[in-house]
């Protein structure tokens, strides 16, 4: 049974690698309802010492839509959107209830801890510091935001680690 009334949900945007500011001013000029939670950190630079508010989701935006096409068309026209996150269904709600705790939850600029987000064997790309443009497989997690990455090359493997932040998870192929 097709509804005949399409309801307004929450939904996720994945977006290009760091495009979530980009992509959420694009939606906001087309007057769209999007919530970037961002977080506040010390900068990873050497030479300085400020607050950066950063995505608390790096490489995603929710979005508040009712899935009409034409908007659903819209919305992914926007620069810097890569796709709805979804299954073959389509894109998956989010509940009202998790988008306000995490309103809550950044209101407070108390720090937050977000979960693991690489399993082994995860292939990734680094994407920030001298080893960037290089894939290979997550390894294990070494210390506090240090992970290790495999490479392999000429039925041989090489291992670097480097910050999980300079690290972007690729996509399954054939999924």
């Amino acid at each position: 049974m097709i509804p005949t009334e399409l309801t307004p949900a929450w939904y996720v945007l994945h977006t290009r690698s760091r495009f979530e500011n980009k992509v959420n001013e694009g939606l906001e000029r087309k007057a769209k309802e999007v919530f970037l939670p961002k977080v506040l950190v010390r900068s990873k630079r050497r030479d300085r010492k400020v607050m950066l508010r950063v995505p608390l989701f790096p490489g995603y935006v929710f979005i508040r839509t009712d899935l009409d096409p034409a908007d659903q068309l819209d919305i992914v026209k926007t620069a810097g959107i890569v796709k709805f996150v979804g299954n073959r269904s389509g894109p998956l709600p989010v509940p009202d209830e998790a988008i306000e705790s995490l309103r809550l939850m950044i209101a407070t600029d108390l720090d937050i801890t977000t979960g693991t987000r690489l399993k082994k064997g995860d292939r990734v790309v680094v994407v920030h510091g001298p080893f960037t443009g290089i894939t290979g497989t997550f390894s294990r997690y070494r210390g506090r935001n240090r992970i290790v990455v495999n490479i392999d090359a000429l039925g041989q493997f090489a291992a670097v680690e480097v910050d999980e932040d300079d690290c972007e998870l690729l996509p399954a192929i054939g999924v």
